[in-house]
């Protein structure tokens, strides 16, 4: 079994790199540190970076909270260990997530989350996983970003990537739009094994995930945070926020777990934009740039050779 402590102490330190990096890239905001307590057990250091050159609001978030395990996750179809359970009585969950909403239309919003998951009886978890969402798909940086993900995966199972993919396609789907949230990426969650030499394979594996976040990132925010864009494409963007505000009220696992565990609410909203907009019956010009990112916002798009 994993040491929770270890495990917390490293989050907590990807954190610090993350926010670094960001503070670095940005040049100018700084992030805002507030720490808090969960009445039922544990709590969280939320850093939220607001207003800057480059990010208009950047939230990274590391919590480490236990407590007794709630009803739900006994009953949750959608965790695959739920049956495994048993008499299960308390959990501890730790992970650090992230979401990024830059001021430029054309440099993406990002989203990151790794996170641990174990309870009493010794069922425990690994899950997390990168996605990014354009408010115009560039074909070029959804290659390079999809290419390096799988040069992660590839140095642990080959079948790391066609599988999470997937996934990511499956989840961050937005079901009453019918399109994704974005170009997706990987997502992955409830990997576990009782064979030690998985067990560490899998560690390792979710480590680089996280580690991988700046590199894959800060390439994409350099080539694009200095392009020009209009007010037409200014509003684009706020409209494409509501999409993202809409999944992750709507369908956002770690959104309903921090809620059904009586998590932080401002911790647990931190992904949300500071401006976001919903017009009523907005049409696009065919062959626009806009028509052509909605023609993207689909599953299964290869990504590595479009």
């Amino acid at each position: 079994m994993f040491d929770k402590a270890e495990i917390a102490e490293w989050l907590k330190n990807l954190q610090t790199s993350i926010c670094k990096s960001l503070e670095d890239i940005d040049a100018g905001a700084k992030f805002v540190s507030d720490q808090w307590l969960r009445e039922e057990g544990g709590g969280g250091d939320t850093k939220v970076l607001s207003d800057g050159k480059v990010f208009e609001k950047a939230g990274v978030a590391f919590s480490a909270i236990h407590g007794e395990v709630p009803a739900f996750l006994k009953t949750q179809s959608e965790h695959s260990l739920t049956g495994k359970m048993g008499d299960a009585k308390s959990f501890f969950a730790t992970g650090v997530s992230l979401v990024i909403h830059p001021q430029n239309p054309n440099v993406p919003i990002v989203h990151m989350n790794i996170r641990f998951f174990s309870t009493d009886n010794g069922i425990w978890w690994f899950g997390g996983g990168i996605d990014l969402t354009p408010i115009y798909i560039d074909k070029l940086d959804a290659k390079s970003f999809h290419s390096a993900l799988k040069a992660v995966c590839d140095q642990y199972d080959l079948n790391y990537y066609p599988k999470f993919k997937k996934w990511a396609d499956d989840y961050f789907y937005i079901k009453h739009r019918k399109e994704t949230r974005g170009i997706g990426g990987i997502f992955f969650d409830t990997l576990n094994s009782n064979v030690e030499e998985e067990m560490i394979k899998l560690k390792k594996f979710w480590q680089h995930v996280g580690q991988s976040f700046i590199p894959i990132y800060s390439e994409i925010v350099n080539k694009n945070k200095n392009l020009g864009f209009t007010e037409e494409q200014k509003n684009w963007q706020l409209l494409r926020r509501g999409r993202y505000v809409e999944f992750n009220l709507v369908y956002d696992r770690g959104t309903k777990f921090g809620l059904e565990t009586g998590g932080r609410v401002e911790s647990i909203l931190m992904s949300l934009p500071k401006y976001a907009s919903w017009q009523y019956n907005v049409n696009v010009e065919p062959n626009s740039p806009e028509f052509q990112t909605l023609s993207l916002l689909k599953k299964e798009i290869d990504w590595l050779t479009i």
